[in-house]
């Protein structure tokens, strides 16, 4: 058995964007160096991430406690599968966002850039605070610094629509997590004596009844809104106002899944993959997952706004994972922890085409696009790829994820929740296909743009590019990402 390791790299992690602010606003009137220094500042946190790989994969935890605020109450780190798995996501895709940012915020000539990009470095340094956190009181605290970090990039464009869009953002977020989750946490405080340290089979076994575990999870599982369960969603569509990057970034990677992420955290280290399967706990949770995946499917369907159709996408794709872990099956939980990293690269592939088609020719209304594709081919062919991995078709790695989803349903022989995987993923092709296929195969004479090639910023298309390929490569090489989810599984269920 190997032991776990004391190291001061995943605070070191969090604090390499948090410590780029400053260079970002120095060099505020000097834009190369500006963005420099953002990039110096992603290669750097993606690379302590990756050197930290080795040691999670050989079966070591990297442990640090940054403050004992009280014997059983500490600000502490600890990185393990599960959170290497979302850091990898967010510290990769971050960079690879800037490359766009570059591209997008300058071809459509933005107001605030600095601010932009230094709101952009602390929502990161909060996000991967989130994924190394040991304990339910540290992941409590960085939930929070990211909702406050986020709601300047979603107000950015300082309009009635941002401003709006703004306070629906911060109400719902802080609501719940101060009326939802801190009394969840004090309550399970003081019931276990201090216990908030994440354990792998969980804690709460033995300290609470079934009627106290059901009100605790319900209040955990809608507390961390930033998931998008149903009726707690529509924060979602409404912070689609900010600039494509932060829609990008924050609202299909960082923001969404570190929601999703607490629940995970919650269900596997507090009250255990065992606790909640002996209280059958897991089909409530299920249920509530899988209405969200059906009625946010039907709705997307019907926007005709890309980014809107975008984000109630997203609010179903979230569910998936909630409702793989909530199968408490070994296929389900690796589907699940899977999907946090496929889904990430399809969707942000998928809004990255919203926000160059937007700059490239002010259309944000998918009726506008009709034959989009002989102007755009890049950009639209990413497209059909994000789509592709969203939906769970071969040739993208969204089909592994929901393989193991759907293997899941019936390993725990929940057929109604396999119905539901299987409907959802049919209105997911219903509400994509369409936009690729009169793309690229309309009618001459119903086509709105001329066949001259006109593509976005090149920043903007390398960045699609890159993301789309990476959904590809995913589907060949899915490796990385399954050896973490795997043996995260694991460890949760003790196999």
């Amino acid at each position: 058995m190997t032991s776990n390791i004391i190291s001061f790299t995943p605070v070191l992690v969090c604090l390499v964007s948090l410590l780029a602010v400053l260079p970002i606003v120095l060099l505020g009137k000097k834009p190369n160096l500006r963005e420099g220094a953002t990039f110096v500042a992603g290669f750097i946190k993606f690379g302590l991430v990756v050197s930290m790989l080795p040691t999670i994969l050989a079966g070591t935890k990297i442990e640090y406690t940054l403050w004992q605020i009280l014997p059983s109450l500490s600000i502490a780190f600890r990185v393990d599968e599960l959170g290497m798995l979302f850091a990898l996501v967010a510290s990769s895709l971050w960079i690879i966002t800037s490359l766009y940012s570059v591209g997008y915020m300058r071809g459509l000539k933005e107001h605030s850039q600095t601010r932009f990009y230094s709101f952009f470095a602390v929502s990161l340094s909060a996000t991967l605070g989130v994924a190394f956190s040991a304990n339910l009181f540290t992941l409590y605290l960085f939930y929070e610094m990211l909702s406050l970090a986020t709601y300047p990039l979603v107000t950015h464009h300082q309009d009635k629509e941002a401003r709006t869009g703004g306070r629906t953002y911060l109400t719902y977020l802080l609501t719940t997590s101060i009326g939802f989750v801190l009394p969840a946490m004090i309550f399970i405080f003081l019931k276990t004596d201090g216990g908030l340290d994440f354990v792998g089979g969980g804690f709460l076994s033995g300290h609470i009844g079934p009627t106290e575990a059901l009100v605790l999870l319900l209040l955990l599982t809608f507390g961390f809104a930033k998931a998008g369960l149903m009726p707690f969603h529509s924060w979602l569509p409404g912070a689609m106002v900010a600039p494509t990057p932060v829609s990008a970034l924050l609202h299909a990677v960082a923001v969404v899944k570190v929601g999703v992420f607490c629940i995970l955290r919650v269900y596997s280290g507090v009250f255990g993959i065992d606790f909640l399967a002996d209280l059958d706990l897991g089909v409530i949770i299920s249920w509530i997952a899988g209405f969200t995946i059906v009625v946010s499917s039907a709705i997307a369907l019907t926007q005709d706004n890309l980014k809107r159709r975008l984000a109630f996408s997203t609010i179903g794709q979230l569910s998936y994972i909630i409702l793989g872990m909530a199968l408490l099956t070994p296929y389900g939980a690796t589907g699940s922890m899977m999907h946090i990293a496929m889904h990430a690269f399809g969707k942000i592939t998928l809004f990255f085409c919203a926000g160059a088609i937007f700059e490239a020719t002010g259309k944000k209304y998918i009726s506008q696009m009709v034959g989009i594709g002989k102007r755009m081919p890049i950009t639209m062919t990413a497209f059909f790829i994000g789509s592709l991995s969203v939906i769970g078709i071969p040739l993208a790695g969204g089909f592994w994820s929901k393989f193991y989803l759907l293997l899941g349903t019936v390993e725990t022989g929940q057929y109604a929740m396999l119905i539901i995987l299987l409907t959802s993923s049919l209105l997911n092709a219903a509400y994509f296909f369409p936009i690729a296929f009169r793309a690229f195969f309309c009618k001459p004479e119903d086509s709105l743009f001329e066949d001259k090639v006109e593509e976005a910023h090149p920043c903007a298309v390398a960045a699609l590019s890159l993301t789309a390929l990476a959904t590809m490569v995913l589907f060949v090489y899915p490796e990385p990402f399954y050896s973490l989810a795997e043996a995260a599984t694991r460890q949760f269920m003790n196999f």
